[in-house]
């Protein structure tokens, strides 16, 4: 199975592993993407995400499809919050399942590589004293 969901709600990790959880499954590895209060030296107070929802979900189901394959995982999950996030809020969460742990942890890495270069989700970082800027994901 593989889900992608682009949420405006809160992403709770529980459930994410939840979605990937199997008998067949030796490992799960999770990813958690979260909004840190500086960027490069300047104080963040919130990031704002925004997608192309279909070119997003289009974008990381072909990703999952291509690690699925490449790393022979059970289960996979991509998350994404749009929206303003607050400092400390998960932006993403990734959940992969495999029957080991090398392939668990390689196909979670490749995902969020990935996602950062090839899916159009975008960043406006608010900073505490300087006007927003957008930035790639």
């Amino acid at each position: 199975m593989n889900s992608v969901i682009l949420t405006t709600d809160p992403l709770d990790v529980n459930s994410t592993v939840a979605m990937v959880s199997s008998p067949f499954a030796g490992a799960i590895d999770v990813f958690i993407g979260t909004v840190r209060n500086s960027d490069e030296g300047r104080e963040v107070s919130a990031l704002y995400y925004e997608a192309h929802a279909e070119m997003a979900k289009s974008q990381l189901s072909k990703i999952l499809q291509e690690t699925k394959r490449e790393f022979d995982v059970i289960h996979q999950v991509v998350a994404h919050r749009l929206g303003l996030l607050k400092v400390g809020e998960p932006s993403t969460i990734i959940a992969v399942a495999s029957a080991h742990r090398a392939e668990a942890f390689s196909a979670c890495r490749q995902i969020i590589e990935r996602l950062k270069v090839d899916v159009p989700i975008w960043k406006k970082e608010h900073f505490k004293d300087a006007d927003p800027e957008w930035l790639g994901v």
